[in-house]
């Protein structure tokens, strides 16, 4: 069992746009040091709940406390502290095409920090190569693959050295063997740099691989209906529509097998 503390905390939260709510009534915890996932099918609301925990749209109602302290109540000064805190991976890796990796990744510090240009680019040299990227430096986001463009995007989410990162759908786009590597290389982060780190995503392959604690947003009912680890959930939840989800690799081997021998 996990004792570790409660590093996030989002209650009775409920996001809307406008008079349509997604989903209300959200109550979980994310643990320092965990990789906590947010999943659940399309359209159920992840990637609006990962907005609101960096701070990018209020909610309708509730809060999001990191380390105790509420984020939406507190003032405007005092939230973009409280960001300077966070990295975050965007879909896209949202790299910036006319500007070498080192400068990608320098740029939070250029805006950020008092470091010299020299400083910049060591710190930024320092970045890619925990990403596996040492080397790259001078090379422009048209030059790499799509799986570096990802690593060069971590990178950047590292730059300011964060206490917690957030990484909408870091797999999308990605063949097998290159989201594979990403998984290890977001284990192996949290393992040397111990950070907190919340994931959107509905890659199951990701999902069994790096979580440790999850939770299950439905669009149907607009709520949450599990939270846990998701081994745990797949074999053990009293909800079919969870364990489906968490199933669904299983069953559509078992499909195909069944086409195959009929």
């Amino acid at each position: 069992m996990n004792t570790a503390a409660e590093h996030i905390r989002v209650e009775n939260l409920t996001m809307a746009y406008g008079d349509f709510v997604i989903q209300k009534d959200l109550d979980f915890v994310v643990r320092r040091g965990d990789v906590f996932i947010i999943m659940g099918g399309s359209g159920c609301g992840k990637s609006t709940l990962l907005k609101i925990m960096i701070g990018l749209k209020a909610p309708a109602t509730g809060e999001v406390f990191y380390d105790g302290d509420p984020f939406w109540a507190s003032g405007s000064e005092h939230q973009e502290e409280r960001k300077r805190e966070f990295g975050i991976l965007f879909q896209s890796g949202a790299l910036f095409s006319s500007m070498t990796l080192a400068e990608n990744i320098g740029l939070p510090m250029q805006l950020y920090t008092e470091m010299s240009a020299a400083e910049i680019r060591e710190n930024a040299s320092l970045k890619l190569a925990l990403v596996g990227l040492k080397g790259f430096e001078d090379y422009y986001p048209n030059e790499i693959s799509g799986g570096m463009k990802k690593r060069a995007g971590l990178a950047r989410a590292l730059a300011l050295d964060p206490e917690i990162l957030f990484f909408d759908e870091p797999s999308a786009g990605l063949d097998p063997i290159s989201s594979r590597l990403l998984d290890e290389l977001i284990l192996e982060l949290r393992d040397a740099l111990g950070k907190t780190i919340v994931v959107v995503t509905h890659e199951l392959a990701s999902i069994f691989t790096i979580a440790d604690d999850c939770v299950f947003l439905d669009p149907d009912t607009r709520t949450m209906i599990a939270h846990g680890n998701p081994k745990t959930l797949r074999d053990e939840s009293p909800n079919e529509k969870v364990r489906n989800f968490l199933l669904r690799g299983e069953l559509e081997a078992q499909n195909q097998n069944r086409g195959h021998s009929e």
